[in-house]
């Protein structure tokens, strides 16, 4: 009996040393960790600040205008997934571009899997053809939610497959220091559009956890060239209630048409409202009206370029 003892005390720190390699082979993977999500979405993402990853998925292969203007993928067109770790699980946003007849389906796959859509509405007027903004929330394990929107877009005639590596961003017919300049923050190249991000003074939270400007709550103005000095210009204000009629009155005295007012979120705090906008016409006056309509808006102002 004593041997047999003896044994098993030998065998404890064997098993403990098993067992201790089983668990680490299963563990969770590191917060940090979106290998799964990527694998879902079958694409790179980004890292942004405030822990989070955004995917750009352009719908490159939508033919769509605007007053005779094509747009260009990144000046309207860009559908985006932002995940932010939180709660034990992600915090997910984002915004999906849809032709009319992809949203039915898109729709029903995503509440199949648990992602919920906070808006659907329009951000342009006069498009041809119809587009459509799905904006959608989710809360829970990244890979199932990644997976979910993954099925859903593969519903849509979103090119899927992983893009390229990014090629040099083509020339900005525009004079974006000019802009740059007036508007107070530098900005970037992406796709033939000169894109401005610019993220309010105040944090915006959502069930206790803040959503980083990348997700959706930063204002977004973008410059697509036109020819001559001119560029379209459309994107979105992010603004408290108070905000909202000082910046309509600053758009349209500027010549800038405000072509949505709505809701993008559910239950953010303060209460965000999205005011998208269109013009073309020339950069330099543009570049001022929109600067008139942030300055009456409580936005953080960087360094000059």
């Amino acid at each position: 009996m004593r041997v047999h003892l003896f044994a098993s005390y030998l065998l404890v720190p064997a098993f403990l040393t098993v067992a201790r390699a089983a668990a680490a082979q299963t563990a969770s993977p590191p917060a940090n960790d979106w290998t799964a999500v990527e694998q879902a979405l079958g694409r790179k993402g980004a890292s942004n600040p405030g822990d989070v990853l955004k995917f750009s998925i352009p719908r490159s292969d939508m033919a769509v205008s605007v007053g005779g203007v094509q747009l260009k993928p990144a000046l309207a067109l860009g559908s985006w997934v932002a995940f932010k770790h939180a709660n034990a699980g992600a915090m997910v946003m984002g915004d999906l571009v849809l032709a009319e007849e992809e949203v039915a389906p898109v729709m029903k796959q995503l509440q199949s899997g648990g992602v919920e859509q906070s808006a659907l509405h329009n951000h342009l007027l006069m498009e041809s053809p119809r587009v459509l903004y799905m904006h959608i929330s989710a809360h829970g394990n990244a890979e199932k939610i990644a997976t979910t929107i993954h099925d859903a877009l593969a519903l849509t005639k979103t090119p899927m497959d992983a893009p390229p590596p990014a090629a040099p961003s083509p020339s900005i017919d525009l004079d974006t220091a000019m802009i740059a300049k007036t508007l107070g923050f530098a900005g970037k190249a992406n796709g033939g559009v000169y894109q401005e991000t610019v993220p309010r003074t105040d944090r915006i939270m959502e069930h206790g956890t803040e959503i980083p400007p990348s997700m959706g709550v930063a204002t977004a103005i973008n410059f697509q060239p036109t020819g001559g000095g001119k560029a379209a210009i459309t994107g979105d204000f992010v603004m408290t209630a108070s905000e909202v009629n000082p910046v309509i009155r600053a758009l349209t005295s500027h010549g800038i048409a405000v072509s949505a007012l709505h809701s993008h979120m559910l239950e953010e705090t303060p209460r965000l409202f999205f005011m998208h906008f269109w013009a073309n016409d020339e950069a330099s006056s543009l570049a001022a009206g929109l600067r008139a309509a942030l300055d009456q808006m409580k936005v953080k102002r960087a360094a000059q370029p």
